[in-house]
């Protein structure tokens, strides 16, 4: 039954999940993550001093105890203290954040330009200068297992909804600028591990960056609802090393 089947498929994805955002591939991530933990750490720190001191006063100074509440309603020195506390706390969350912005901004130094654009419901990945480019789109596995009355058991189709046939294939510890735009409405195209989401705009190229640490396979989706098939749009980057990128990119011209 195709309507089991997603069950199934969603109760395989939840033992996948993380409690928290990963770390990723790329310094970008990695900062991301420390900024993160550092947001999470300050907000959790502010909700246990704000619902202890709630907690503490509903306690001890309730009414059957005979407590009386105090008829004062300025304090300077109180006023001062909630004025410039959280104000050093949101200056201290500020500074690092802008400057991981700025980074994820500044495409300077890249060493090889891909251009991608989305379409309704695949991608296509242009090699700058190279005279290579291609479509990616749903693998045909999971394209096949997805369509009602299919009678393949989704769990058993690797990487269902997160495969392509033609993945993105980049060099490892390489400095890749995309530009990407869209052909006919808006998409997104979203890498988790590289820290990367950036909209594609029909009419207007948006321009990014990644820089990736680790070979391996690396999946996203587009993340912009973008019509009747926008969940069946996966995003595969294929990292190798510089050696089998230059092969794999050789055997691209020859073929």
């Amino acid at each position: 039954m195709p309507i089991l089947g997603s069950f199934a498929a969603m109760s395989t994805a939840r033992a996948d999940w993380e409690l928290n955002m990963p770390v990723g591939v790329t310094d970008i991530s990695a900062e991301v993550y420390d900024l993160h933990m550092m947001v999470l750490g300050v907000c959790t720190l502010a909700a246990i001093l704000t619902f202890g001191a709630m907690i503490y006063a509903l306690v001890n100074f309730r009414k059957s105890k005979g407590a009386e509440a105090e008829t004062w309603s300025h304090n300077t020195k109180a006023e001062i203290i909630w004025t410039v506390v959280p104000t050093l706390v949101l200056i201290a969350m500020a500074v690092p954040a802008a400057q991981t912005l700025v980074k994820i901004e500044d495409n300077r130094g890249s060493e090889m330009t891909v251009k991608i654009t989305g379409y309704q419901w695949k991608w296509h990945y242009e090699y700058i200068g190279e005279n290579v480019g291609f479509y990616s789109s749903l693998a045909a596995a999971s394209n096949s297992a997805r369509r009602l009355g299919n009678e393949t058991d989704v769990n058993e189709v690797e990487n269902y909804l997160l495969d392509v046939d033609n993945p993105l294939v980049i060099p490892v510890d390489t400095h890749v600028r995309y530009l990407i735009t869209s052909n006919d409405v808006i998409h997104a195209w979203w890498v988790p591990d590289f820290a990367v989401k950036k909209d594609a705009i029909p009419g207007f190229v948006n321009e990014g960056w990644f820089k990736v640490n680790e070979p391996g396979t690396y999946r996203g989706q587009c993340a912009e609802l973008c019509g009747k098939d926008h969940g069946f749009m996966p995003v595969v980057v294929e990292v190798v090393s510089k050696d089998d990128y230059a092969a794999w990119l050789d055997a691209q011209k020859s073929s």
